[in-house]
C-alpha cells in the first residue's frame, strides 16, 4: 500500500509540474456581495441557517456561468468569502451554500461495514432521498433544493441578474454551473459530478472516503462520471493528515494528474499551526493559492468594457 501511494503521488507531482500555474494579476473591482439566510430562501430550512453569499462583479452578462462552493464539516460561506471574490473576478456568479455538514461521513461510515455507506451518507445530504442512511435530514434542507430555492430567491431579489437562468423547473441547469468545495463539501461536489454533467468541478482536499480495515477508496468514487474527466481539478496540501487517502481517492476518481495540484507553502506567519490538521482548510484560506484557485476554477464570462 506505501509503495502504491509513492507512485500516485510522484504521478500527481509529476502532472502539477506539467500545468505551471497562471501568474497572479489583480481583481476586478468593486465587487457585488449578498447574503441571504437559507431560511429566507426557504422557510421549511430550520437548521444550518448561516448565511449564503453571492458575489459578483458589476454589469455581469446573463449568461455568465454559476460557481457553487460548498464549505466542509463546521464550516460556513463566509470562511470562504476570499475564494469567492477570486471567483466572482473569473467571470462568474459565485455562491457559498450552506447545508447540513455535520457529522462528516468520516464520523459515520469507517466503522459501518456497508461499503456503499458513504454513497448512501451522501445521497441523503445531497437529496434528501435514498435508501437506508446513517443520517437523516428533511428534503428540504438537502443540498440541491437548498441551492434551488436560493436561487429563486436571489431571482426575485435580482430578477434582471439572471440568477433564474441556472434552473430548469425544479432543477439546477447543471451544465452552467461550476460546482466546489473544501472537505466535505468537495465530497458532496465529487458525488453530484459523478451524476450530472457540470461545467467543471473543483475540489479542495478531499474526497477521502474509504471502507474497511484495509482503508479501500468507497466503491462509488469509481463509478462512472456524468461529467467529463477533462472537467475535473482538485488539490491538496502535501502536509495534510489525509493527503495520502485522498491521492488513492483521486486515483479511483481517475481525475488526469495534470488536474490535481498540490499545496506546499507554510502557514502564513499571521495564521499559526491550531487544531489537529492546520494544513487542510487553509487551502481556501490562504490569498498566496490565488494563482492556482484562478486556474482551478479557469474563465468565466467577461463584464461589458467600460465605457
Amino acid at each position: 500500500m506505501k509503495a502504491a501511494i509513492a507512485v500516485l503521488l510522484a504521478l500527481i507531482a509529476a502532472g502539477a509540474r506539467a500545468a505551471p500555474d497562471p501568474p497572479p494579476d489583480t481583481l476586478p473591482a468593486p465587487l457585488l456581495e449578498r447574503r441571504i439566510l437559507p431560511s429566507e430562501a426557504d422557510p421549511a430550512v430550520k437548521q444550518f441557517d448561516d448565511p449564503n453569499i453571492a458575489v459578483t462583479s458589476p454589469g455581469l452578462p446573463r449568461g455568465a456561468p454559476l460557481a457553487v462552493f460548498l464549505p466542509g464539516t463546521n464550516g460556513k460561506p463566509e470562511h470562504a468569502l476570499d475564494l469567492l471574490r477570486v471567483i466572482a473576478g473569473q467571470g462568474y456568479r459565485a455562491l457559498g451554500l450552506h447545508y447540513d455538514d455535520r457529522p462528516a461521513v468520516v464520523a459515520k461510515c469507517p466503522a459501518d461495514p456497508d461499503p456503499d455507506c458513504s454513497a448512501r451518507f451522501r445521497e441523503m445530504r445531497v437529496s434528501g432521498t435514498g435508501g437506508p442512511a446513517v443520517v437523516d435530514n428533511p428534503v428540504a434542507e438537502a443540498i440541491v433544493p437548498r441551492l434551488v430555492a436560493t436561487l429563486r430567491a436571489l431571482d426575485r431579489r435580482e430578477p434582471d441578474q439572471g440568477w433564474g437562468g441556472y434552473l430548469d423547473g425544479g432543477e439546477p441547469r447543471w451544465d452552467r454551473i461550476v460546482l466546489s468545495g473544501l472537505s466535505q463539501g468537495a465530497g458532496m461536489a465529487a458525488f453530484i459530478a459523478k451524476q450530472h454533467k457540470l461545467r467543471r468541478v473543483v475540489l479542495f482536499s478531499s474526497p477521502w472516503d474509504f471502507t474497511g480495515p484495509d482503508r479501500k477508496p468507497a466503491p462509488w468514487l469509481s463509478l462512472p462520471s456524468a461529467t467529463p474527466m477533462d472537467r475535473w481539478q482538485a488539490e491538496y496540501n502535501r502536509r495534510e493528515n489525509t493527503a495520502a487517502q485522498i491521492a488513492l481517492a483521486y486515483a479511483a476518481l481517475a481525475i488526469p494528474p495534470a488536474n490535481i495540484r498540490i499545496f506546499d507553502l507554510d502557514l502564513p506567519a499571521d495564521r499559526p499551526a491550531t487544531g489537529a490538521n492546520p494544513y487542510h482548510a487553509i487551502t481556501i484560506g490562504d490569498l498566496r493559492y490565488t494563482p492556482q484557485w484562478r486556474a482551478m476554477y479557469g474563465r468565466g464570462a467577461d463584464p461589458p468594457a467600460a465605457p
